[in-house]
């Protein structure tokens, strides 16, 4: 299956002033399969290092951090010859060897000809414990299939092509939007894993993702354990399991869990957020970028790691999807914010691959905006609902609080075309945000 990270994976190996790569990314995204394809595909010679699987590997690393001892014991256990600029060394998984982490600074002091990638399932945890020197090596995030790599991937590449774009806009007509939508509402009940995804192109129903989807929470609490032990197990079960119906909803800690003491949930939360299982979508006032000067913590609004495995969980009727006239209306809104979220992430995120919303609490006038997206210096705020005929009152509100920002964006279900009521302009639910 072809990913938006193929593209990145080959203009990296073209820089003159290339450094090692770390991909960055849940576990099951795919990460493996598209550096393997990419090692397979670009490359004379692809050694794969899996500190997983093969834990006799890891002896390499034991003594000196020396590239050319490295490289030297690497060629012996592999028995292929590395040669820089027609060999790629993947180090999968590599988490579980903290110095073969390390080792990446002195690949790229010592020998920078060299292509390196490296990825791992709880990576996160790992480079926590090990600091880099700044410039040694480079980061690439990656995340669920988006319903545009989902399209390429069901053979609907035509289709594909037809998604506008929220910064080179083109309309569709109303019979390619109804056909978009069609699949937009398979794309809601499969989500973007891509072992859920492989299932359904192969046997057509969406039925069969949803045995993957859980498969998948069950790895994911079994690498928990294994990666913070310290953790409380009965308390990341409960909050994975009970965060997707939250999403769309701003929430205070307490709800998460009532019956556990709010350090504990917290702790909970960090974990499932430092796994990237989810994101917390914080509260911005809006005032200035960056955005994260003017951070509430009262408040939070999670956003799932992917939309089939939030549905799925939720307990989502497969039925009131598919029989849906309007997306932004299937549970409470929450499928449809899920989805725009989910998007905005892979782009990105709100702002340096965190993501942001706006809120206002007073008794007389609270006023929320869904998200908050920054392109080219500037702010937009975007509201996930049905079509122009909505009142909007808190966008228009955080329009007339924000006199800077000139325009609010609704993205809608309904919406086919780019229409323009007064300062808030309307656009297709399924708009990418690159």
């Amino acid at each position: 299956m072809k990913r938006t990270i193929d593209l990145k994976l080959i203009d990296w190996k073209t820089q003159n002033f290339r450094k090692p790569l770390i991909i960055r990314g849940a576990r099951q995204v795919g990460k493996t399969f598209s550096i393997s394809q990419f090692g397979e595909t670009c490359f004379q010679s692809l050694i794969k290092l899996d500190f997983e699987r093969n834990r006799s590997i890891h002896k390499i690393f034991d003594k000196d951090l020396s590239v050319k001892k490295i490289i030297q014991d690497i060629e012996i256990f592999s028995e292929i010859k590395i040669i820089p600029g027609k060999t790629l060394l993947f180090f999968d998984e590599i988490q579980e060897c903290e110095r073969a982490l390390l080792s990446l600074r002195y690949f790229y002091e010592e020998m920078p000809e060299l292509h390196i990638v490296a990825a791992g399932s709880m990576l996160e945890f790992a480079l926590g414990n090990i600091s880099f020197p700044v410039g040694r090596v480079s980061f690439e995030w990656m995340q669920p299939m988006t319903f545009y790599e989902f399209l390429n991937a069901s053979g609907k590449n035509i289709l594909a092509d037809q998604l506008p774009c929220i910064s080179r806009f083109k309309p569709v007509n109303e019979f390619t939007h109804q056909k978009i939508i069609d699949q937009l509402k398979t794309y809601f009940l499969t989500g973007g894993m891509p072992e859920a995804v492989n299932r359904y192109c192969h046997a057509g129903s969406v039925s069969d993702s949803f045995a993957v989807h859980e498969e998948i929470f069950q790895a994911y609490l079994q690498s928990l354990i294994k990666y913070y032990r310290r953790a409380d197990i009965d308390s990341l079960d409960h909050i994975m399991r009970t965060t997707p119906s939250f999403v769309g909803s701003q929430i205070k800690y307490t709800r998460l869990d009532p019956d556990r003491r709010i350090e504990k949930t917290k702790t909970s939360l960090q974990i499932l957020e430092k796994a990237l299982i989810l994101q917390i979508t914080r509260s911005s006032n809006a005032n200035s970028l960056p955005l994260s000067t003017g951070v509430s913590t009262k408040k939070i609004k999670p956003l799932f790691l992917d939309i089939g495995l939030m549905q799925y969980n939720s307990g989502v009727s497969a039925r009131d999807v598919m029989e849906a006239k309007d997306l932004s209306h299937v549970y409470r809104g929450a499928l449809a914010e899920q989805f725009v979220g989910q998007e905005m992430v892979a782009a990105g995120g709100s702002e340096n691959q965190k993501m942001y919303y706006w809120a206002r609490d007073k008794k007389s006038s609270s006023a929320e905006i869904d998200y908050l997206y920054v392109y080219d210096s500037k702010i937009f705020p975007i509201e996930v609902k049905s079509g122009p005929t909505g009142k909007l009152k808190s966008l228009h509100l955080f329009l007339e609080e924000h006199q800077k920002i000139k325009t609010g964006y609704v993205m809608s279900p309904t919406a086919f075309e780019k229409q323009r009521v007064d300062n808030i302009v309307f656009i297709p639910i399924y708009t990418r945000f690159v």
